[in-house]
């Protein structure tokens, strides 16, 4: 493992990492567009983790999606990327869909803890693969990672994915308990080289879950592994985003770090399970209509 990081630079200075979040994000005020805003919706993994999460309460999201643009404008707002579950209910989005573009994305890997046998995360895998899923999010072992057993955790991405096949793997470093700034861009380069096709931040499980000091390190490592491979990895804020303000915060560090090219629903996700309302409101908001609230989802 160490000849796969040692490909990478190693040092961030903490001190300068936040000047320059600071810097980017005071920025961000331009982004603040409804056109942006919009965008930004169609880049949304509606979610819904739950322990209270029942059949009836995902088709109902399922529906609501189904029928987005018999309420909303199609030409002004696209419909929300993919809805994200628990394993159980991926059977019930692929029986309801019917909008041809949404992705139907599940959890794997005994989320959120990822605190079980690898043969039990290769086996729900391949059953949400064998249901219909076409994305997965997994959550790296941080235990064994904070252990500096960075091979374990290697090795299960990497058999996690091809469990999968073709199935889209998201992979979750739960960047906010790593702890230092060079462990989330460790992390970020092992998942990367074990196969992820994106990085995600967080589970929203924990505290603190994404921060935009997070996001620059893993767009940074994005952009440093696309300059030694010619591949492209995806990258996903997830975890207490619930405003557009802060999705474009997220946003302005994506564009300087990685450019427009990530700007697409194939590179760039933002989980959330209550940031539809509030972007769908702030553009009335910057519409000027007087009665902005949306409580559609």
């Amino acid at each position: 493992m160490e000849k796969i990081i040692s490909k990478y630079s190693k040092a961030i200075d903490t001190k300068e990492l936040e000047k320059k979040v600071k810097e980017i994000t005071g920025n961000s005020k331009q982004l603040y567009t409804a056109k942006n805003l919009a965008k930004i919706f169609g880049l949304i993994d509606l979610t819904t983790l739950k322990e209270t999460d029942t059949n009836s309460l995902v088709a109902s999201m399922v529906n609501k999606v189904n029928y987005f643009h018999e309420n909303f404008d199609a030409q002004e707002i696209p419909n929300v990327a993919a809805i994200c579950v628990y394993p159980p209910f991926v059977e019930v989005i692929k029986a309801d869909r019917k909008v041809k573009n949404l992705k139907i994305a599940s959890v794997v890997g005994s989320f959120p803890s990822s605190q079980t046998f690898i043969e039990i995360k290769e086996a729900e895998c391949k059953a949400i693969a064998k249901r219909g899923a076409d994305e997965a999010d997994m959550v790296i072992s941080v235990g064994k990672f904070l252990d500096g057993d960075y091979e374990t955790v290697f090795n299960e991405i990497k058999a996690l994915k091809k469990a999968l096949g073709s199935v889209h793997l998201k992979v979750i470093l739960e960047s906010g308990v790593l702890n230092t700034p060079q462990n989330i861009k460790t992390a970020s380069i092992l998942a990367m080289e074990a196969g992820a096709d994106f990085i995600k931040t967080s589970t929203g499980k924990t505290t603190p879950a994404a921060t935009l000091e997070a996001a620059y390190i893993m767009t940074q490592a994005i952009a440093e592994y696309f300059q030694k491979t010619g591949r492209m990895v995806g990258f996903k804020p997830a975890g207490g985003i619930a405003t557009g303000t802060e999705a474009v915060k997220y946003l302005a560090i994506v564009k300087h770090n990685l450019g427009d090219s990530w700007f697409v629903s194939k590179y760039f996700r933002i989980g959330a399970s209550s940031l539809a309302n509030s972007i769908l409101t702030e553009i009335n908001k910057l519409k000027g209509i007087e009665k902005p609230e949306v409580a559609y989802f």
